[in-house]
């Protein structure tokens, strides 16, 4: 994976400001807001002291729950302001009690969970910015579990006739475009979180990109889901279209883990392009600027890559 994500913002460890540029930044807003500059430094994993987990792995999953430091850090926020201001101000106290790391056993994770009355909150990176992964779960359960699918990170299938792919949930943007690159082939879905976030986490949250002028939200490019619930396994069939009635798939994306852990999706991908540039245009005016998107967006396919 390489270096780990820090667990106060947003993402690597070591790649934060120096203390200058850190006090240069922290003054020159300070002075824009005329307020009085507050410069905390970053906390450190030995700056916090975390409680003992209030549930203990059985046996059985000894080998996928953890109550690592680190991980229950890591897995108490997202990327929020208010969390990132909870996190500076080394206040964990809703840490999970265990993170899990499964690599094929989330129905067993949840048929403990389910008997042991312990919450599950999944995690695909942590790049939530509106509280989805903060397991504060309150009194009604024994304990805390965050579910974390970074282990499930490969595309399993490619269909090259049909452009889509099996893949699975915890793969991240980048590590997604390099197994497909080979082949000709793209998602072609660029999220701000892109670099820190996952298939899993971009349908849970019916993801949108910055290319929304064209191909937008997830939703469009999802041909089939497999989600692992408390009841059991659930997989909608892959189709080209259905008319059906009501979509199962649309009960999954967008529902925020709320519902079942996503595992893996059947993707539609698009062709890469051949060739790529970069231009800077300037336009009189907004409605001048729209309008050029537009017409470019109903070219022909053919006259875009």
């Amino acid at each position: 994976m390489g270096n780990r994500l820090k667990f106060y913002g947003w993402g690597f460890e070591n790649t934060d400001l120096t203390e200058p540029e850190r006090d240069h930044l922290f003054r020159f807003v300070a002075d824009r807001l005329d307020v009085e500059p507050r410069l905390a430094p970053p906390p450190r994993e030995a700056d916090i002291a975390l409680g003992a987990p209030r549930v203990a792995p059985p046996a059985a999953l000894a080998g996928v729950l953890t109550h690592d430091p680190y991980e229950r850090l890591l897995h108490t926020y997202g990327k929020s302001y208010p969390e990132t201001v909870r996190a500076f101000a080394r206040d964990f106290a809703s840490a999970p009690d265990l993170v899990a790391l499964p690599e094929t056993d989330v129905a067993a994770l949840l048929d403990w969970a389910s008997g042991a009355k312990v919450a599950v909150i999944p995690f695909g990176c942590g790049s939530s910015v509106v509280g989805g992964v903060e397991p504060a779960v309150g009194g009604a359960y024994a304990g805390a579990v965050s579910l974390d699918l970074r282990r499930l990170d490969r595309v399993l299938e490619i269909d090259q006739t049909s452009r889509a792919a099996r893949i699975q949930s915890g793969i991240r943007g980048p590590a997604i475009e390099a197994a497909l690159k080979p082949h000709g082939l793209a998602i072609r879905h660029y999220p701000q979180s892109f670099e820190f976030s996952t298939l899993g986490g971009w349908i849970a949250t019916r993801s949108g990109g910055h290319f929304a002028t064209l191909y937008t939200h997830i939703d469009d490019f999802v041909e089939s889901v497999r989600t692992i619930t408390p009841a059991g396994a659930m997989e909608s069939r892959r189709l080209p279209g259905s008319g059906a009635g009501p979509s199962p798939d649309r009960m999954i994306i967008g529902s925020e883990g709320a519902l079942g852990i996503i595992t893996e999706a059947w993707m539609r991908l698009q062709g890469r392009p051949r060739f790529r540039g970069d231009a800077v245009f300037g336009f009189p005016d907004f409605f001048a600027a729209a309008r050029a998107v537009r017409a470019v967006a109903q070219e022909p396919a053919r006259h875009r890559q």
